[in-house]
């Protein structure tokens, strides 16, 4: 008898409790500043995402989860911004390890509305919008939630009681530049060094404490530990991601645990800046520093002396050696007119280079000693440049000008040009290092006057040409050289070996400027280069004509074959493939292309080639919003051999496609062509 009475009492606590339990992990709703708006005035709105405890949301770059996004249905003429993101947190789970980054408890997503012009005075508009995120505590699942609000639209502006003071406090918290900082990021081996120095002198509590840098694009590795020096400027070293697309600017925000502004309402700093392929000079000459102006230019002098040690201008150094031993039986006229030139084309290249940052700076752009390097297509063009020094000393070809030709007397023209042009390729090898006493230098030629910047670089140019033009004002040292001979043609083929050192460096320098299709673009092209000079040297003495021609063609196929392109916005950015990471897209219904390749597998890379350099798969694949997953099977990983088996596969390329609702992926065949792959995804 007690038992009907127990099951009614469960069926009403049920019933009593059903309203709380089903209650929404992430509740959404959409806010406003204003109640009444004016035609063509912007104003703000909000998702609001309340999240119960211990769960939470995702940021723009999420990491492992999905970044929140809202989809607006809005009157004709209106218009709606992204999301203004502000500054994320890491994410924990209970062991304390990363799984991505976003929010939780009480947030506010702003958004900038742009009314029409021609909106109606006095007519309610709805504002509507489909909202979707990804909540995760110790599960994940997705959340979604239809929000509208209205506004009136008047003469003028009326605030809302409750949420305009909320709003505009958020607003003021967002990410942002401040002037009071200065940002640098250079590139050091697998990592990114950013630091931050502040313009002012900050006390103990204005310290930013507990940096942490998170990448809008994931650049940089999520889950392992940034490496914070405490020193003014404060540095935090960022350990890279291997599957990151390349990129030559750090994005992102540096969070803070107090703030980055006196007033406390910078907790993230927005970082928008180009990454330099070295250290940086430091800027140390201001109107106060000690330094005076004279020590500058002496300090100028001696590290541009102390650059011909340099590894970048050591190998230029051998070059101008052979031709001052060619020229030791020569007039001393002939002599001087020669170190002359040289040291003319050092100067003129410093000029350049002081007159195009001075115009690049006055521009706002921030710049430092080597930033032409910044530039993927120059770091090309220069090792193109030393590759074929290096191949004229290997005896390949020859130029046939005085900087590298052994025996036989020239003509003064081609002599004195050859001249001229190792004074530029030296001053180009140089931009790289950073002497002793140089670093210090040049930092205060940045900071001074254009005309000051000028004599501080052209003191620079007269301490790296000084050791040549010494050699020809004082003749009777050149005796101390060895007389010509054999052994000139064993030291010239010897001394090809740094210059070859130099074009790897500067192949280092682009794979952290280009995708990993553009640095072998760019390997081919050096090869076809290659192939154009070993032409000439083969042909030129007895077929002159066709050898010009066979070699200018292979020129200019080699130039095209390897010269940078800048990534376009429509490329597709690759994640990291994971057996998590598809089912966590096949819960949310997309389509899901994976691609497990490896570098050594030729095929995978012509079908890289040939597919995704296609302008429709591109847009077919932006349009449909399909998920893109690679697999890198270049070094041995058993869980993607693991996979492969699943299938009956031991080899890449393999490439998979999920469709929503399908229990079986769609397997494309070896060799793809973008008709296979845009047949397979529309399948129905």
């Amino acid at each position: 008898m007690y038992f009907p009475k127990l099951l009614r009492f469960i069926a009403g606590l049920t019933l009593c409790l059903l309203p709380i339990l089903s209650r929404a992990q992430v509740e959404a709703s959409l806010v406003t500043s204003k109640t009444q708006v004016v035609s063509g005035q912007p104003f703000t709105v909000a998702l609001h995402l309340v999240h119960e405890t211990h769960w939470h949301t995702y940021w723009l770059n999420p990491g492992t989860g999905l970044a929140t996004s809202i989809t607006w249905n809005l009157p004709k003429g209106w218009k709606a911004s992204d999301i203004q993101w502000p500054t994320p947190q890491m994410i924990k789970d209970d062991h304390g390890i990363i799984t991505g980054t976003g929010y939780d408890g009480d947030l506010l997503l702003p958004v900038t509305i742009t009314p029409a012009p021609d909106a109606v005075l006095g007519s309610t508009v709805t504002l509507s919008a489909s909202a979707q995120w990804l909540m995760c505590k110790d599960v994940c699942k997705p959340g979604d939630a239809s929000v509208s609000t209205s506004v009136t639209l008047a003469s003028k502006t009326q605030d809302d009681a409750i949420w305009s003071a909320k709003l505009k406090a958020q607003l003021a918290q967002l990410p942002r530049t401040d002037s009071t900082w200065n940002l640098t990021a250079y590139k050091e081996g697998n990592r990114i060094i950013l630091t931050a120095s502040s313009k002012t002198s900050l006390s103990e509590a204005d310290t930013p404490k507990d940096l942490h840098f998170f990448s809008d694009d994931g650049l940089i590795v999520l889950d392992q530990p940034q490496i914070i020096s405490k020193a003014n400027p404060l540095e935090i070293s960022l350990p890279l991601s291997t599957d990151a697309a390349q990129t030559s600017r750090l994005i992102g925000v540096l969070r803070v645990s107090n703030s980055w502004s006196k007033d406390q309402t910078l907790p993230g700093l927005r970082v928008d800046i180009p990454i330099t392929p070295g250290r940086p000079a430091a800027a140390v000459a201001t109107p106060s520093s000690s330094t005076s102006f004279g020590a500058t230019l002496l300090l100028a002098l001696i590290g541009g002396l102390i650059l011909n040690l340099m590894p970048c201008v050591f190998p230029v150094l051998g070059i101008k050696i052979l031709g001052f031993v060619n020229q030791a039986g020569s007039e001393r006229k002939k002599v001087i007119l020669h170190g002359l030139t040289f040291t003319f084309g050092v100067v003129l290249s410093f000029w350049v280079l002081v007159g195009i940052l001075t115009i690049l700076k006055t521009g706002g752009a921030q710049l430092g000693w080597g930033f032409q390097l910044q530039s993927a297509a120059f770091v090309f063009a220069l090792a193109a440049v030393m590759l074929v020094f290096a191949l004229n000393l290997s005896g390949v070809f020859e130029f046939g000008l005085s900087a590298t030709s052994v025996g036989g007397n020239l003509q003064m023209k081609s002599g004195f040009m050859g001249s001229f042009f190792t004074g530029i390729l030296a001053t180009m090898v140089a931009t790289p290092c950073s002497a002793p006493f140089l670093a210090p230098a040049l930092g205060a030629a940045l900071t001074m006057s254009t005309g000051e910047s000028f004599i501080v670089f052209t003191a620079v140019a007269l301490g790296l040409s000084a050791p040549y033009l010494l050699l020809s004002i004082f003749p009777a040292a050149i005796k101390i050289l060895p007389k010509p001979g054999a052994w000139m043609e064993t030291f010239k083929q010897f001394i090809a070996f740094p210059l070859y050192a130099t074009v790897a460096y500067l192949i280092w320098v682009l794979a952290g400027q280009v995708s990993e299709s553009g640095l072998l673009n760019s390997m081919i092209g050096l090869v076809i280069i290659s192939m154009a000079v070993w032409i000439y040297g083969r042909y030129a003495q007895r077929k002159v004509k066709l050898s010009i021609s066979l070699t200018a063609v292979a020129l200019v196929a080699g130039l095209w074959a390897g010269w940078p392109v800048a990534a376009a916005p429509t490329d597709i950015t690759w994640s990291p493939w994971s057996t998590q990471s598809v089912e966590q897209l096949r819960s949310q219904n997309r389509i899901i292309y994976i691609d497990f390749t490896a570098r050594w597998c030729a095929t995978c890379q012509a079908n890289k080639k040939v597919v995704f350099h296609s302008n429709e798969v591109l847009k077919h694949f932006r349009d449909k919003n399909i998920a893109t997953l690679r697999g890198d099977w270049t070094n041995r990983d058993p869980l993607i051999s693991q996979e492969l088996a699943k299938y009956s596969r031991s080899a890449v390329p393999f490439n998979l496609i999920w469709l929503p609702g399908k229990s079986e992926p769609i397997i494309l065949p070896e060799l793809l062509t973008p008709t296979i792959v845009m047949d397979a995804v529309n399948q129905k």
